[in-house]
C-alpha cells in the first residue's frame, strides 16, 4: 500500500458511511483530482478497495488497515457486510 506524502495536509473529509449509505459514485470507478490524496479509514467491519489502473489490485480494509488513494488513480469500494468508514482528503 502506498503512503500519503509528508508534504501534504488534511483538507477535508466525508461523513461516515455504512454499507447502506455508500454513495453509488464510490461503488464504481472514480478518481480524486490530480493533486488530491485520499485515506479510507474503516472504523468498523471490512471494505474491499479496488485500484483499477495502472495495475489492478484489491485490498481488504478494516480498522487499523486504511486504504491510500493516489491522485488521479481510478478506484472503487465494496462493503463486505456491515461497515462504517469515512474518507480523508489531503493536498
Amino acid at each position: 500500500m502506498k503512503t500519503i506524502p509528508d508534504a501534504v495536509s488534511l483538507c477535508g473529509a466525508t461523513p461516515e458511511f455504512t454499507e447502506d449509505t455508500i454513495p453509488q459514485s464510490l461503488r464504481r470507478s472514480h478518481r480524486t483530482a490530480a493533486t488530491t490524496w485520499g485515506r479510507i479509514v474503516v472504523s468498523d467491519g471490512r471494505l474491499r478497495y479496488r485500484v483499477l489502473e495502472p495495475e489492478a489490485r484489491e485490498t481488504e480494509l478494516s480498522p487499523g488497515v486504511p486504504g491510500v488513494v493516489e491522485p488521479g488513480v481510478p478506484h472503487e469500494v465494496e462493503a463486505l457486510g456491515k461497515v462504517r468508514f469515512h474518507v480523508e482528503f489531503y493536498r
